[in-house]
């Protein structure tokens, strides 16, 4: 089994240009197929979208919407332990983003100059859809992570979608997960048309003014078709990540944390980035004889992507690896390094750091309260991970009294002149002054 070693001050120019590129999804060549189910669902509504929940799901549904019969049972045959865990996962991610909420503050306005005052208030978004896939996988940590802080931000609406099953029901888990989350509006459809759906409205399911949640290629590409009429959220491709580590870290479990991303799929990317050769090198061994121990699918999946976006970096000092892991920007660190507190302050580019030995990706990925639904593919540049900041927006304050227009519209006025605007600098040349 191949198993990717690079020593990164070695390495050439065209590898080290597909290590940090990962498994970008390309939606271009799938973009024709998407346009016609955009236009059908726009024109012809419900019945376009039955009509493709047979073609693509094999479902024959009678009605769009779970009932309120499904919830219960769903509530009824769920696992007893899978709803203890899915009830304490979720209860601390609700924790972790009502702190959050506690941090936003919702109007604030200060004096920028004397009679000059400039402020802002949050708002939530008036209404979000929440994509939430059903096929062969299902995520119902996914589900909570995009529904808890939609319902701790106060969004007045919020609807899901998932596909359905050949039998046109939904997971009793992910029904479950959103009925714990606070999330009841569930319709039974999947892919672009569920996009589509979303941000056009039909005569079940209402328009929505943002989308978030993970998608296949298809829903990927409707929602960059459609950004011009829903907010389409954080891109969100292939799971990846970068286990940091010196000297320090514990070998063995450091095999299985470069594993926990990677498993994902065959276009996931785990790396191991340490200026340690002992450890690169027992860790390279170590996933080759872990991964043929582990079953399929996850053997198959690690098998291709550790001979093409995975496996282990070799840096010259830990200054390199800090410098690496900022240029790939990935979306979890695992941070295993004998002096946390002068390595952390230089880790600028991630979508989220698990700081030492006890705090493996699985724990992010489920329960610690930290939000899983992360920039992927180098975003996090530019992207932050999921929060309450997600469901809500921002618009500016602004007051002005008699002193501070009289003290700035003549600064004003000269910008307005210079600019072309004559409407601009006479509305404060004719203005009627009021002291009150």
């Amino acid at each position: 089994m191949k198993i990717g070693f690079y020593k990164w001050s070695e390495t050439d120019a065209a590898t080290k240009e597909r290590i940090l590129r990962r498994a970008q999804a390309d939606i271009e060549d799938i973009t024709a197929k998407v346009v016609p189910i955009l236009e059908d669902v726009r024109v012809r509504g419900d019945e376009a979208l039955k009509e493709f929940a047979k073609k693509f799901d094999k479902a024959d549904l009678q009605s769009l919407k779970v009932n309120d019969e499904e919830f219960e049972a769903a509530r009824r045959s769920i696992d007893p332990a899978l709803k203890s865990a899915l009830d304490r996962c979720a209860a601390n991610v609700r924790k972790f983003h009502e702190e959050q909420m506690k941090r936003v503050e919702t109007e604030w306005m200060v004096e920028i100059e004397p009679g000059v005052y400039g402020g802002e208030k949050v708002t939530p978004i008036s209404s979000v859809g929440l994509y939430v896939p059903g096929g062969k996988n299902l995520y119902p940590s996914s589900l909570y992570m995009l529904a808890i802080p939609a319902l701790v931000a106060k969004v007045p609406q919020i609807i899901m979608m998932s596909p359905p099953r050949p039998d046109g029901s939904i997971s009793d888990t992910l029904l479950y997960a959103a009925e714990i989350s606070g999330v009841r509006d569930i319709y039974k459809v999947g892919g672009a048309q569920a996009i589509a759906a979303m941000a056009y409205g039909t005569q079940t399911i209402p328009r929505v003014h943002k989308v978030l949640g993970p998608c296949s290629p298809f829903g990927a590409a409707a929602k960059q078709l459609l950004g011009g009429i829903i907010n389409p959220g954080m891109p969100a491709g292939p799971s990846d990540s970068i286990v940091l580590c010196d000297s320090s870290a514990d070998p063995d479990n450091t095999i299985w944390d470069v594993l926990n991303e990677a498993e994902h799929g065959p276009d996931s990317a785990g790396l191991l980035v340490t200026h340690d050769e002992r450890l690169a090198r027992y860790v390279c061994e170590g996933l080759a004889r872990t991964i043929a121990e582990l079953p399929e699918p996850q053997r198959g999946y690690l098998e291709t992507n550790m001979a093409a976006y995975s496996g282990v970096i070799l840096t010259g000092s830990l200054e390199e690896s800090i410098a690496f892991s900022n240029l790939y920007a990935p979306e979890h660190v695992v941070l295993k390094v004998a002096d946390v507190d002068a390595v952390l302050p230089k880790m600028i580019n991630a979508g989220e750091i698990l700081i030492g030995e006890n705090s493996p990706s699985s724990l992010g990925n489920y329960g610690i309260g930290v939000n899983h639904v992360l920039p992927t593919g180098g975003m996090a540049h530019s992207y932050s991970c999921t929060s309450v900041w997600d469901y809500l927006k921002r618009t500016s304050l602004a007051r002005v009294d008699a002193q501070g227009l009289n003290a700035l519209k003549s600064a004003v006025t000269a910008m307005a002149d210079y600019e072309g605007f004559p409407a601009h600098g006479n509305v404060l040349r004719q203005r009627k002054i009021y002291n009150a």
